[in-house]
């Protein structure tokens, strides 16, 4: 997997100019990113700041945020501390980067994943006298992206029904797929030869008419990097007994890095029944 150098700035540098305004009738004004753009691995940092005409330094304030409907972070931050103090069960990947007392409600994501992408709600309430609170609407969403990772390859199928190869990718944004024989491009990733399972950045791919004793390879790019693995697979040989199923045996050469590595699925790993 090759990775692309400017993969190694910080998700902040990344991140879109898009601003969103939101504010109230109330004198509440709350400004936050529209997007950011983060990279597996690596912090992100979504800014939010606000301003309040009732909040002073004399004022505890509540701060929180939420991925959807569910709160991620959330800490308290009192007059004359120096630090927002969060819960016990806070999640230590979550921090606050700005200063409540400086109005600033900035998140901080350490070591982003994929399953963190999507939209953020940033949350303040004063306490005081007057118990005010404000809350984005719009949101700030957060696109982690990845370089291309092959999770597996394997065949399926029968002598009868033929036999397809199966190629599992994960990454963001979604990898280009392609098929690969000794010499040639075979296939290249087809709306109907492809599966998108965007919940979890998977795709999968399917190469079909599959022969035994060929070696095929599957490569998948996107803008980050790239990976490919390779399969080899062997002609089934008869068992003794006429009741034991044939056996294919799989040989996956991993490319990652360029880095080559031999993986051997013996029997137990892959095993397809004559009809």
């Amino acid at each position: 997997m090759d990775v692309c150098l400017f993969c190694c700035t910080v998700s902040l540098l990344l991140s879109a100019t898009a601003v969103s305004l939101d504010s109230g009738d109330d004198g509440w004004s709350m400004k936050v990113q529209a997007e950011v753009r983060g990279i597996e691995g690596y912090p992100a940092v979504l800014p939010c700041t606000f301003s309040h005409p009732l909040h002073s330094q004399h004022s505890s304030l509540q701060v929180s945020w939420r991925l959807g409907h569910v709160v991620v972070f959330s800490c308290t931050s009192r007059p004359g501390a120096s630090a927002c103090e969060p819960g016990p069960q806070q999640d230590q990947r979550y921090r606050l980067e700005g200063n409540p007392r400086q109005h600033d409600l900035s998140l901080r994501i350490n070591s982003a994943a994929l399953q963190d992408s999507g939209r953020y709600y940033c949350r303040a309430e004063v306490a005081g006298r007057e118990h005010v609170s404000f809350e984005d609407k719009m949101g700030t969403r957060l696109r982690v992206e990845a370089p291309p990772h092959i999770l597996s390859v394997s065949v399926q199928g029968s002598q009868q029904t033929g036999f397809q190869a199966l190629c599992q990718v994960q990454g963001s944004p979604p990898p280009d797929v392609q098929w690969l024989g000794p010499d040639e491009l075979l296939q290249e990733a087809q709306p109907g030869a492809l599966v998108q399972d965007s919940s979890h950045f998977h795709t999968v791919s399917q190469l079909t008419d599959v022969e035994p004793g060929q070696q095929y390879s599957c490569s998948a790019s996107n803008p980050l990097g790239r990976d490919r693995a390779a399969l080899y697979v062997l002609h089934p040989q008869p068992m003794p007994h006429p009741t034991t199923p044939p056996v294919v045996l799989l040989l996956l050469l991993l490319v990652s890095l360029g880095a080559k590595g031999l993986l051997l699925v013996g029997v137990g790993g892959a095993i397809l029944r004559r009809r």
